[in-house]
């Protein structure tokens, strides 16, 4: 392995990005939800940090990125990172050490399941969510990272992904909704948002991590790399702006929280596209988000889906909107070396490989979920019961409380 200082150092950079993203999600997330169950949603993103690391180091890794079985999952060859040393090479570029490429796909698998739980927040038990989160990572996450970056059936067939519409948002986001559906509405009504300002400082640090999840995922520095970094601001504010004016006609106010929100749903949106697109695709792309997102929302709010922090109208509806958007918009121009001409350049077949990509991802998301929630249940109850919701998740399941009474 011939090492390349300047593509080894990036990616490390990029990496931490990636990581910060997931107490940027915390923060978003705490900010959303009432002061009684703050501590309790936070922690769901911040112990994903340490158990997912566990299982990504046990045989989380291998499963994504090592052997081949039927193309959907991979072997155990290398659990525990058996074989790597220093001079392993990185499996998309042989200049970058492959202990760098393990720990960039280790920040993915840590904020995806994290992104669920704001779904669901204020009514599963911590140790219901402990054997979620094992399990929802092994059984989809593994999975669909390995069909389409670890040389499985999707990739194979021919599905681009840049950075996470189907691996990351569109599943994680279908996840929220059959959480959701499982576990019911809430009892309580939460009083939250409780801080705008801690949604502005996690929506600050996600836009900011974004440029690492995005950008990084060109795996070396080159004019794509550029592309998607510019990408990921372009449609996270032309979202931004957006989601702004809908809410501005509806409410008759310029409303702080959905300028916020819809920039995540535009970083969301562009994800799977960002190098594979033009910055004109881009800003169309943006705007398509946040006009889709915002009514996704709007329709969960009239069927009544307790998604408390609209995880399957941001994420889950950015996502598959993403994913329909490259198979549109992708141009070999910005990405000539493994980018295809999507269907406004007469692509269809390209265009047909990601709807029905995106539709499998969406199914078998919903459906795994669901069960993995059924059988959990049966071991431990996943729902909190009415006095423990009542008296807040923070000090009725973890002893603790944010803020100190006046």
């Amino acid at each position: 392995m011939t090492l390349d200082t300047g593509n080894t150092g990036f990616m490390l950079l990029c990496s931490s990005l990636v990581m910060l993203m997931t107490p940027g999600l915390a923060f978003f997330y705490g900010g959303l939800v009432g002061r009684k169950n703050v501590l309790g949603i936070m922690i769901q993103s911040f112990v994903s940090m340490g158990w997912t690391t566990v299982i990504w180091y046990a045989y989380g890794y291998s499963l994504c990125f090592s052997g081949d079985v039927h193309g959907i999952i991979g072997n155990l060859d290398m659990a525990f990172l058996r074989g790597v040393d220093l001079t392993t090479p990185s499996p998309i570029n042989s200049s970058i050490p492959l202990i760098v490429f393990v720990a960039y796909q280790m920040m993915f698998a840590i904020i995806t399941p994290a992104l669920i739980t704001g779904a669901f927040a204020n009514r599963v038990t911590f140790k219901a969510y402990m054997l979620f989160l094992t399990g929802w990572l092994t059984f989809v996450y593994f999975p669909f990272v390995h069909m389409i970056w670890g040389n499985g059936i999707l990739q194979k067939w021919g599905v681009l992904d840049f950075a996470g519409g189907i691996v990351v948002h569109n599943i994680a986001g279908i996840a929220a909704l059959a959480s959701v559906i499982f576990v019911g509405r809430r009892k309580v009504a939460d009083k939250g948002p409780h801080s705008i300002p801690l949604v502005a400082l996690g929506t600050g640090l996600l836009w900011f991590g974004w440029y690492g999840f995005n950008a990084g995922s060109e795996f070396r520095v080159d004019s794509v790399t550029a592309i998607a970094f510019l990408n990921t601001d372009i449609a996270a504010s032309f979202a931004a702006v957006v989601w702004l004016l809908m809410d501005w006609m509806t409410s008759k106010k310029p409303k702080f929280l959905g300028l916020l929100t819809g920039a995540v749903a535009g970083l969301a949106t562009i994800t799977p596209a960002a190098g594979y697109v033009s910055p004109t695709s881009a800003v169309i792309i943006g705007m398509i988000s946040g006009v889709v997102c915002y009514y996704a929302v709007a329709l969960k709010n009239r069927l009544g889906w307790d998604d408390a922090l609209d995880v399957w109208g941001v994420h889950g509806v950015g996502g598959f909107l993403g994913i329909i958007l490259l198979g549109i918009f992708a141009s070999t121009a910005f990405n000539p070396a493994i980018g295809v001409d999507g269907l406004l350049m007469g692509n269809v077949t390209f265009f047909l490989k990601q709807v029905a990509a995106v539709l499998m991802s969406s199914a078998w998301a919903f459906f795994f979920t669901y069960g993995m929630l059924w059988l959990i249940n049966k071991v431990t109850p996943v729902r909190v019961d009415d006095k423990n919701e009542i008296d807040g998740l923070d000090a009725s399941l973890h002893g603790e409380i944010a803020y100190l009474a006046d």
